[in-house]
């Protein structure tokens, strides 16, 4: 190559809105988008198909699981099959399972197709959040990961609101459709996308049988685990809980909390890569501390609103900052397994945090739910500072 190839390569790799970005960035909002309408109107679904709290948290954690599970063959195969290859098969599978919901009668054939759910959302985030990584100027990641979060977080500004907004208009099988149809622009975006060539390295000779995850993104995928557990309780949950609280506003709640994410997404990621993710993990946290109590004690219409630009600025602060330093240190052919295994731990604190918070709903009522969410949050800011000091006294 001439040296001003070399050049112009360079300066090209150093912007963030590229074309490809920007499909990426399309494609992700347009299943979030899907997958968001979802999100607050499938425990009302499991209500109306005679369901109580508890199969409420089972259906969504079975849906966490089965994308956990299939996590770790999604970084395998971005690495032997490609990137292209895995985010395609996830979206198929995506929409043609959200689309089968229109037709399910029985909470049975829910739990079966949440778990094919499952699958392609574990596939489809995976290969979405590593194309993302490969298109991004490494000295930008924290910056670009965060617009990339954003396109996510747009789509959670509507999806929620829009969605218990349509229940009430629409059926619950119309509404399906429709998201399924979202997915089904996800996927005709993405197919424009052009992928990053499978890498054959002679590191991929390692087993695969037991890796299952990328030891430089445990750290940052632990602390995600018990930060998401919180969100498991509010996605879940919270729409229930503000009807028994007789709190309106919950459509509210949802856009409040995206806007307020979507602000934090335009400075945080600049903070990371500047200062580190000390400056952004520990205000994160707190504000997301704070919001866990405000919801617990939910005395109006305010106090949820408050809850929701608490939380959505220290959610959309903290997340991207992790999954960033979750990829900064995997080797180049680990990338996918990195964001494989901080998805993992996205995925496993959402089913822990529903399962376990319907039972404790059905035991303690929906208050409890949020009192033990604090306390999840409080347990990744000790385990945080103890891993800052611990790495601060070998160097």
């Amino acid at each position: 190559m001439r040296p001003e190839s070399k050049i112009n390569t360079a300066e090209t790799r150093e912007k963030i809105w590229t074309r490809d970005f920007v499909f990426i960035c399309l494609a992700n909002f347009f299943v979030f988008f899907g997958f968001q309408m979802t999100l607050p109107t499938l425990p009302l679904f499991v209500k109306e198909l005679g369901g109580s709290d508890q199969l409420v948290g089972i259906v969504v954690g079975i849906f966490t699981f089965s994308a956990l599970i299939f996590r770790p063959y999604a970084g395998h195969a971005l690495e032997s099959k490609g990137r292209g290859f895995v985010y395609m098969v996830g979206l198929a599978v995506f929409v043609l399972s959200v689309g089968a919901y229109a037709f399910i009668a029985s909470i049975v054939l829910l739990f079966i197709i949440r778990i094919v759910q499952g699958i392609g959302w574990g596939l489809s985030t995976t290969a979405g959040g590593t194309i993302a990584t490969d298109i991004i100027p490494p000295a930008r990641r924290g910056e670009g990961m965060g617009y990339f979060g954003l396109s996510g977080n747009l789509a959670l500004a509507f999806g929620p609101a829009l969605g218990l907004t349509l229940v009430g208009i629409i059926s619950f099988s119309e509404l399906f459709l429709i998201c399924a149809a979202l997915g089904l622009v996800a996927f005709l975006i993405a197919s424009r996308i052009r992928y990053r060539k499978v890498d054959y390295s002679e590191h991929k000779t390692t087993t695969v049988k037991f890796d299952i995850f990328e030891k430089t993104a445990l750290q940052p995928s632990v602390l995600l685990f018990f930060i998401t557990a919180t969100f498991g309780g509010i996605a879940t949950f919270l729409p229930i809980y503000a009807i028994e609280k007789n709190v309106e506003g919950i459509q509210l709640y949802f856009l409040v909390y995206a806007i307020f994410l979507m602000i934090s997404r335009t400075f945080s990621g600049q903070i990371y890569d500047r200062k580190g993710h000390l400056y952004v993990f520990l205000p994160g946290t707190i504000l997301i501390f704070i919001a866990m109590l405000l919801l617990a004690w939910l005395p109006s219409t305010v106090a949820l609103l408050i809850a929701a630009g608490l939380y959505g600025l220290g959610f959309g602060s903290v997340q991207p900052a992790l999954q960033a330093w979750s990829v900064e240190k995997a080797p180049a052919h680990r990338k996918g397994m990195a964001n494989a295994t901080f998805y993992s731990f996205f995925d496993l604190g959402i089913g822990i945090g529903a399962i376990a918070f319907g039972q404790l709903a059905y035991f303690l009522g929906y208050g409890s739910i949020y009192i033990v969410s604090a306390g999840s949050v409080m347990l990744s800011i000790m385990l945080y500072i103890y891993l800052y000091m611990r790495a601060k006294r070998r160097t």
